[in-house]
């Protein structure tokens, strides 16, 4: 394996559930968090100690979406809804209940949000006065997962039918149904030149499939030993990082698909429990990680 230095530089404690999701901020050295404790929380990675609540909600959240254009925070709220929340002023200013169910993943595109519902909905929302744009009923099992692909005016979508979804932009026409995880799919990310989609989920696979070959499945690989919960790019591209259900975190080339490092508790005093997010941030490279453990770790990533 390459040589990488990875040094914990700390741990962020304050939520009283398992943390679901984390999302960055214009502010550089800043990020967000929530969990099952329905707290938002504002963080900054100079100062970790200080967590600054930015709301408390009554269910569980599992999808957070900051806005840069508009500096708002879409808060995917389980059993209720989607709402829009100002960081600064700590105030709501719009909500929309459009799913009794969970709300799993949250993206943006211009001035719509991208929504992904236990029940196995894209819903479409305009990001004004949030309207309902549309709604894809697309599965009788969970959207899990959205990645965006500008140029192509595609959105992927993965569900827990096993299945990813290709849909255009702008019509919301079905135009490519991916086949080959065998449970549900459970994150999605394209590569910085969206010339690769990767995927994985319960099966703890990656799968590579060329967006430029229409999709082509062209590399399959036994990742980790149990569910992958997310994948996400360092900053500068040339690598991304996966994490899991069993523990661990690990770092891959992104050119030659390669794993570089393993980070667990064992040989780095990782989490003890599944990890569920990660954050690669601009800020010194730092990566950011939240866990079933009610806690945020901290790294220092040396290449």
């Amino acid at each position: 394996m390459s040589r990488i230095t990875v040094q914990k530089l700390g741990v962020l404690s304050g939520h009283k559930d398992s943390i679901y999701t984390l999302s960055p901020s214009a502010q550089g050295t800043h990020f967000f968090s929530a969990a099952g404790d329905g707290m938002v929380v504002q963080w900054d990675m100079e100062s970790p100690e200080n967590g600054n609540l930015i709301a408390k909600l009554p269910n569980s959240i599992y999808a957070l979406h900051y806005h840069e254009p508009t500096g708002l925070l879409a808060v995917g709220h389980n059993y209720d809804g989607v709402h829009l929340l100002d960081p600064k002023t700590k105030q709501e200013v719009g909500s929309i209940n459009i799913t009794k169910g969970a709300i799993f993943d949250i993206k943006s595109y211009e001035d719509k949000l991208y929504v992904a519902t236990g029940d196995g909905e894209l819903v479409v929302l305009a990001l004004e006065g949030l309207s309902v744009l549309g709604r894809i009923q697309a599965s009788n099992k969970s959207a899990r997962t959205i990645a965006l692909h500008p140029e192509n005016r595609e959105v992927a979508v993965g569900f827990s039918d096993h299945h990813i979804r290709i849909y255009d932009i702008d019509s919301g026409m079905l135009k490519k149904t991916l086949e080959g995880h065998t449970n549900s799919v459970f994150t999605l990310c394209y590569t910085p030149d969206r010339s690769i989609l990767i995927s994985s989920g319960r099966d703890a696979r990656l799968k590579f499939w060329d967006v430029r070959a229409g999709y082509l499945l062209m590399e399959d690989i036994a990742a980790h030993m149990y569910a992958i919960n997310h994948i996400t790019f360092s900053p500068d591209g040339k690598h991304f990082v996966t994490c899991s259900m069993d523990k661990s975190i690990k770092i891959w080339d992104a050119q030659r698909l390669k794993l570089l490092k393993v980070i667990d508790k064992v040989r780095h005093a990782g989490h003890g429990t599944s990890v569920n997010r990660l954050l690669w941030t601009a800020h010194k490279g730092q990566l950011l990680s939240a866990s079933d453990d009610r806690t945020i770790s901290l790294w220092g990533v040396q290449f």
